[in-house]
């Protein structure tokens, strides 16, 4: 194509020195479209008096909310819904005892044993019945630079109702990209796609027969300058659903079968130069989905990889169309970058491309009011909280918001009194960030609560703010663990509290520091007692009762 060769007098640019991630880093994801991100709303009950106890447990330390079950996990658009665990027909015919060979003898490109054998299953089983059908995406190029994916994506030329044909404990997923999910016991889900086509490029033919699909493509005749994506129901080939793809890196098929990688747009040699390039145009390809820039940014961290200079000058370019995209898929692409291991590399990133100031704006404004100073502050958090997922850590949103947002409640003034919903207040900066989230992106209010719980309990661990109740009442709270991995997060990044740390890991407690607020506020005093009111027949019988005297 055209566009494949850069300039070869441009350098590459970097996007960060860090060194590529092990084996076994998570791999790339499915990208979850807007009107697959059912939205939860769980206001739960009113929020507690600050100070009260409930169940034990003095809430006070953690901004007066109690309600939230311990250990319990949800992600952007989790409904708690799940399917039942099954496990896929066996083929109609058996797999073939490959090892290390392909069908015809040769060697393969991609040892059989690195492949999940579920997987493979469901390539056969298309196969059988006269489908086209290969890994793609992320595992293949996982594969090929030494990575253990975490999913196996198929790629097939039979349709979502075929394939739900086949297989019959599968469910098909979206409106704008249908998908089907094929489960296994155990909770693994393979997803099948089919083969497409850009939708600039379709015949009426080869549109998925949708509801909606006559009045898009009409729509769409009067948007010829307006490449943006809103619907990419349309069957194509292998070939075409390449092309159609963001990255090279992320095109390459894998036939099981013949054991062969097959390339139509110099994937392999990307991969071999270690560089993002755009499949095509880069100006049009990052106009059609914004959300690529995150995707790219996220697979050369991920990588470390280059970025192909076109490449990088268009996603500068894309900045400005990002709020065009839906609110949660942005937040969800950015979680993925806090989860990868790569927020440090990756969020230095997005700030050289101004991107922050779309995705986090309090982050963005923080990171340029502060100076170097600030930076190196907030980048250390990123750094500890990578270090922690390289090292086999998991954490719930919540959790990662909070680690990512503690930077920006140090030193900032502290709402010790009531807030506008009768609780204390984090942050005026993270508060608006968090509700902001919640009313745009979709973020489960209860998330969005237990980061801000998180946060508040931060200024009680580190002594900043005097403890209300019991010690142990503090530690029976559902969220006390936690928020002391938060602090534990806090206080590698930054040095400080370590001593604090180490008391309450010991089961201490630290001095609260001289001049720390109390949790209802300096100019509170002590509660006057409430007088009795018996209105006025209590009157007249106090006034009898004085008489008989």
């Amino acid at each position: 194509m055209s566009n494949e060769n850069a300039d070869p007098q441009s350098a590459p640019i970097r996007a960060d020195a860090q060194p590529p991630v092990t084996p076994g880093a998570e791999p790339e994801p499915l990208e979850l479209e807007a009107d697959e991100l059912d939205e939860v709303e769980d206001d739960g009950p009113e929020d507690s008096e600050p100070g009260a106890e409930v169940g034990g447990v003095d809430v006070a330390d953690f901004g007066g909310l109690a309600e939230v079950a311990p250990g319990e996990v949800l992600t952007v658009g989790d409904t708690g819904e799940r399917p039942p665990e099954v496990l896929v027909d066996e083929p109609a015919e058996p797999l073939p005892e490959l090892e290390g060979k392909t069908e015809s003898g040769e060697p393969a490109e991609i040892n059989p044993a690195l492949l999940d054998p579920d997987a493979v299953k469901v390539v056969h089983r298309l196969r059988s019945h006269g489908f086209e059908a290969y890994f793609v995406g992320g595992c293949v190029r996982d594969l090929l630079v030494g990575l253990k994916p975490k999913d196996f994506d198929v790629a097939t030329s039979a349709t979502p109702d075929e394939v739900r044909d086949i297989f019959r404990n599968c469910r098909l997923i979206g409106r704008r990209f249908r998908l089907a999910h094929v489960y296994f016991k155990g909770g693994k889900v393979i997803e099948v796609s089919t083969f497409r086509r850009s939708p600039g490029d379709a015949l009426p033919d080869t549109v998925a027969p949708t509801v909606e699909t006559a009045a898009e493509l009409a729509s769409e005749e009067g948007k010829a300058e307006d490449l943006l994506i809103t619907t990419d129901n349309v069957f194509g080939t292998a070939e075409e659903d390449a092309r159609r793809r963001d990255f090279t890196v992320n095109a390459l098929f894998y036939d099981v079968g013949a054991g062969k990688v097959i390339d139509f747009v110099r994937g392999r040699r990307d991969l071999d130069r270690q560089l993002i390039r755009t499949i095509g145009d880069p100006e049009v390809r990052l106009r059609e989905d914004p959300v690529r820039l995150i995707r790219g940014v996220r697979f050369a961290s991920k990588l470390g990889f280059d970025i192909d200079p076109r490449t990088y000058a268009a996603m500068e370019g894309a900045v400005e169309e990002l709020p065009r995209c839906a609110p949660p898929r942005l937040l969800e692409d950015t979680f993925r970058v806090l989860r990868g291991g790569i927020s440090e590399p990756a969020l230095k990133l997005l700030s050289a491309l101004d991107a922050l100031q779309v995705l986090l704006p309090p982050v963005d404004e923080f990171l340029k009011r502060g100076g170097p100073a600030v930076e190196q502050v907030f980048y250390a958090h990123a750094r500890a909280l990578d270090a922690r997922f390289k090292a086999g850590g998991t954490f719930e949103d919540a959790m990662l918001l909070a680690v990512l947002l503690q930077p920006l409640c140090e030193g900032a003034p502290v709402d010790e009194g009531q807030g506008g919903e009768g609780r204390p207040q984090v942050a005026q900066a993270v508060e608006e960030l968090l509700a902001q989230l919640v009313r745009t992106a979709r973020l489960p209010r209860r998330i969005a609560e237990r980061c801000r719980m998180l946060l508040f309990a931060q200024r009680t661990l580190s002594g900043k703010r005097r403890r209300r109740g019991s010690l142990a009442s503090f530690r029976r709270h559902p969220l006390f663990l936690e928020a002391l991995v938060v602090f534990e997060i806090s206080v590698e990044a930054t040095g400080q509290h370590a001593e604090a740390l180490a008391r309450w890991k010991e089961g201490g407690v630290p001095e609260s520091a001289p001049g720390a607020p109390s949790p209802g506020g300096e100019g509170r005093g002590r509660r006057r007692r409430r007088r009795r009111r018996g209105g006025g027949g209590g009157g007249g019988g106090g006034g009898g009762r004085a008489a008989g005297a």
